[in-house]
């Protein structure tokens, strides 16, 4: 039995979890709606105040996606309940970030400034302090979706290994190397 998949879902006050007879999961709270497509195999049963998935059989397949929707269902009730929350570091000279609605202006050493539209699930803020590297924190009920912007934000400009210059998650450990003069004897 999959240890994951075995373990209810428990729904907190506030949150509403249906379930279509075409396996259609839907997810609604305080922060928004969330539906999810399961497979036709995996049954999903609401029963009080429990989500609870179950496989017909132990097959290989079954077995995979039974932990899967179980996952999937936990992360939209924490999702719509309390939301995801990701922050990213700007480290290197004249980094910037700024944004105008879902409008992400960055300056991330390029001879031009980087603009990325974000969806309109996500929600953007750009922080500059003085003394400290600009961050950029994203708002989400989707942890898929806020996820994949934040790996493309990333993607523009990954750290690299010598000074660690570049866009890293708040609170990563970059694994750093020593330069030309740790070699030389």
């Amino acid at each position: 039995m999959s240890r994951i998949g075995k373990l209810p879902v428990e729904i907190p006050a506030g949150v509403t979890i249906s379930v279509s007879p075409e396996n259609l999961v839907t997810v609604k709270g305080k922060l928004g709606e969330l539906t999810q497509q399961v497979d036709t195999d995996i049954e999903v049963a609401v029963e009080g105040t429990q989500v609870l998935v179950k496989r017909p059989t132990d097959q290989k397949r079954h077995r995979a996606m039974h932990g899967l929707y179980r996952s999937l269902i936990s992360n939209m009730v924490k999702g719509v309940s309390e939301g995801y929350e990701i922050k990213l570091e700007l480290v290197g000279v004249g980094y910037r970030a700024e944004n105008q609605g879902q409008l992400l202006d960055l300056v991330l050493g390029y001879s031009h400034h980087t603009f990325l539209e974000l969806p309109a699930e996500v929600k953007v803020e750009a922080l500059t302090d003085k003394r400290s590297n600009p961050t950029v924190t994203l708002k989400s009920c989707d942890k898929q979706l806020i996820g994949q912007v934040a790996a493309k934000i990333r993607s523009l400009r990954a750290p690299e290994p010598y000074k660690g210059k570049g866009v890293k998650f708040a609170g990563e450990v970059l694994r750093r190397k020593a330069g030309k003069s740790a070699g030389a004897k």
